[in-house]
């Protein structure tokens, strides 16, 4: 009886040990299934050693015949658990062969592990064992047709096709400490985006993070948001009016804290690598603060209230300032409100105001944004944008809009299309006015903003915008009033 059950123990073995040689031949094995396939052969090895074990135990305690075993019995016995802790070590040492080519470790901090699509992007994020190092290639691609009809001048009836943004960099943590390059290939030249560093740490025991180096400026709701969260193609008349000289990215420092409902951001920035700085004058410097606040906030959505200021040295380079921010899509420059340029200013300031919410899949933002410039030979000059947009969610997920920072995030698709799904679906509509009046020869502007938002997956979305647009305008190539309609699709990855 003892000598058939190591017999059997040694085929099972055997046989065991044949079964993980096998599928190493087998090039149409994925990782995964010969990891899982190791585990299991690895407990029915052991289930053999414990079988084993019982009955030797079982032998030893039973009334001892006393017999003269074979010659080798002992050497059968010690054959047999030699093949058992070989098979159990080869296992073991296949096991960690697999996981350290899919960039795991069995232990230490040495090794790795990779998770993809995390945070709404689709790449892959590296990271050790005791989390205190990550990496994360990333990237994002918006390619835009435009078209516009129904203007009064021929050349603001134009189509046309451009990619808005193509960015790759990288960013990662090393503990506290994180760094994020980023550059733009978009407009048939290269430029710096995000390139900075950051460090995480409590601050009155609340969490706060500080930056140095390009970023994008804590500027309202859509100012605040990177262009591939925002729910429309184009940024709102809000924040593209009230904005500093140096726009939307600057080079310099910031700092953020975050409350249970409510944050504060306040930052020093002067002139982003992109811009025209030539190193000949100083940049002009902006200094910006922007908070806000749930007053109620709960399961179903949340109350959003905020503010923000700034207030910029301008550049003694800057030679006049004539900003005409685009009213329908980018592409075509010439849909514009216009006025007369402010010859030598000196200083600007500019300060905001938004009431919105989300409940369930619904959402509701309210902004307006104003820009007062100072010249050293006319007048101040104060410029105004207001915006009022809502959208639904029509697939149930929940809207982009954060409660935490007051910005534009990625929206968690339900029934992704890459699964089999319809993907999520929202229908969003905007109303943005510009007022100029205030400058010599000043124009008004409005944009009627219809868009459907096709979200594939949390990283790809298709966009539809219908914009019904009117200027008004008393100085440039298209004065007096004048109407048409601009359609534009948008898509977009980010990884």
């Amino acid at each position: 009886m003892k000598h058939v059950s190591r017999r059997l123990l040694m085929a099972g073995s055997a046989s065991v040990l044949l079964g993980a040689l096998v599928p190493l031949h087998a090039e149409q094995v994925s990782n995964n299934d010969l990891l899982k396939l190791v585990k299991q052969q690895a407990a029915e090895i052991n289930d053999l050693k414990k079988r084993l074990a019982a009955v030797e135990a079982h032998e030893h305690d039973a009334p001892q015949v006393v017999t003269t075993p074979p010659a080798n019995a002992t050497t059968q016995t010690v054959a047999t658990q030699a093949q058992v802790q070989a098979a159990i070590a080869e296992s073991r040492a296949s096991e960690l062969a697999l996981v350290q080519a899919q960039g795991g470790n069995g232990g230490g901090s040495g090794g790795g592990n990779a998770s993809w699509g995390r945070g709404g992007e689709a790449g892959p994020v590296f990271s050790s064992d005791d989390g205190f190092f990550t990496f994360k290639p990333d990237g994002r691609l918006l390619v835009d047709f435009t078209s516009t009809r129904g203007s009064s001048y021929d050349t603001r009836n134009i189509n046309g096709s451009q990619i808005s943004q193509a960015r790759l960099g990288g960013e990662g943590t090393i503990g506290p400490l994180g760094y994020h390059v980023e550059a733009d290939f978009a407009g048939n030249k290269v430029s710096l985006r995000q390139a900075y560093m950051s460090y995480e740490t409590q601050l009155w025991g609340l969490r706060s993070k500080f930056y140095v180096g390009n970023f994008l400026k804590d500027l309202g709701t859509e100012g605040s948001s990177e262009q591939a969260r925002t729910p429309f193609m184009l940024r709102n008349a809000a924040v593209t009016v009230g904005e500093p000289v140096n726009s939307f990215f600057g080079l310099g420092a910031q700092m953020k804290v975050y409350g249970d409902n409510w944050h504060y951001s306040l930052s020093v920035t002067g002139n982003s690598p992109s811009s025209s700085t030539t190193g000949t004058s100083s940049d002009s410097v902006a200094y910006l603060t922007r908070a806000h606040w749930n007053p109620i906030k709960g399961s179903d959505g949340f109350v959003h209230v905020g503010a923000w200021y700034w207030y910029e040295s301008i550049s003694s380079g800057v030679a006049s300032i004539n900003n005409t921010p685009a009213i329908a899509l980018d592409y075509n420059a010439n849909l514009a409100v216009s006025a007369s340029s402010i010859a030598n200013p000196s200083q600007d300031h500019g300060s905001g105001y938004e009431l919105g919410g989300v409940y369930r899949g619904f959402w509701a933002i309210g902004e307006y944004g104003k820009r007062t410039i100072d010249s050293h030979t006319t007048d101040s000059v104060s410029r105004h944008g207001s915006s009022f947009a809502a959208g639904w969610m029509i697939t149930g997920e929940k809207p982009g809009f954060t409660s935490r920072s007051g910005s534009w995030g990625a929206v968690k698709v339900n029934d992704p299309v890459t699964s089999g799904g319809w993907g999520a679906w929202e229908l969003a509509a905007r109303v943005d006015h510009y007022d100029y009046t205030d400058a010599p020869r000043g124009g008004l502007g409005q944009g009627y903003t219809l868009g459907v938002n096709w979200y594939l997956n949390d990283w790809s979305r298709l966009m539809f915008n219908y914009i019904r647009w009117h200027t008004d305008n008393k100085v440039g190539s298209f004065q007096g009033p004048d109407w048409g309609n601009s359609f534009g699709i948008r898509t977009q990855v980010v990884f």
